[in-house]
């Protein structure tokens, strides 16, 4: 009797995996590709994604006000955009009105600049309408996308448009006059942190962040310190912030 029990038990655990699974596909969320897993390695931030895993084939937005926070902000999404164009052979559009990316430094990141094709464009009509064709092209890892600010018509054409593409979108907002609601899957906001040097080394040491996830689709939004470095995201311990004498946070 026991072991019909077992197997009533494991359908319903199974059943309520797939209904979740299907609700997140209704509400944009899809899985990565069969055969396909992203390892953005991020540790314990992917535990607030449905499923602990990244969500890709989404749209990402990121909040930044000041040119600080903005430089950081920038830095981090290079970091996961390196790591989607590891995962197969297609190309980053990187649209922007006032590109500030220096584009040799992207290899620190993992990204082979001549990967990359930028796209300046002033007028944010003309801008919307580029990042929006970028993201229906099945070909593009990622689309990285520099607009001041969108509303909710506009996010939900772009969450659409990777919806059937798989394309991940990043788009950067800085300084936007107005924060509402969106219809991007993930919302975050990017802040630099001292980062850690090699013992004996000169130098500012490597990008250091503390990313806070403010909305995130059936997932928990919370704040992580993570740190860039020998070509891969690592956690840092929150603790090792407020270390004496001015001790700069360790990589776990």
């Amino acid at each position: 009797m026991k072991i019909f029990e077992m197997i009533a038990a494991a359908d319903k655990i199974e059943l309520i995996r797939g209904l979740q699974q299907q609700i997140l596909s209704l509400q944009g969320m899809k899985g990565p590709l069969e055969g396909v897993q992203f390892n953005f390695g991020l540790g314990p931030l992917e535990r607030a994604f449905p499923g602990n895993t990244f969500p890709t084939g989404a749209i990402h937005e990121f909040l930044s006000n000041t040119p600080e926070d903005a430089a950081a902000t920038t830095g981090f999404m290079a970091g996961l955009a390196g790591r989607l164009m590891q995962q197969g052979d297609g190309v980053c559009l990187w649209i922007s009105a006032n590109r500030a990316v220096f584009p040799p430094a992207l290899k620190m990141f993992g990204i082979d600049p001549e990967r990359v094709i930028f796209i300046d464009i002033t007028r944010k009509k003309d801008l919307l309408w580029a990042v929006e064709e970028a993201l229906k092209c099945e070909s593009m890892a990622v689309v990285v996308g520099e607009l001041k600010e969108t509303g909710f018509t506009e996010s939900r054409r772009l969450q659409l448009a990777v919806e059937q593409s798989r394309v991940t979108g990043l788009m950067h907002h800085f300084s936007p006059r107005n924060i509402t609601a969106t219809a991007s899957v993930c919302r975050w906001v990017v802040k630099p942190v001292a980062g850690e040097q090699e013992a004996g080394l000169p130098g500012v040491g490597s990008p250091c962040w503390n990313v806070t996830l403010q909305k995130v689709r059936n997932g928990k939004p919370g704040t992580w310190l993570i740190a860039w470095s020998a070509g891969r995201f690592r956690n840092v311990k929150r603790d090792a912030v407020a270390a004496p004498d001015h001790q700069l946070p360790k990589t776990a």
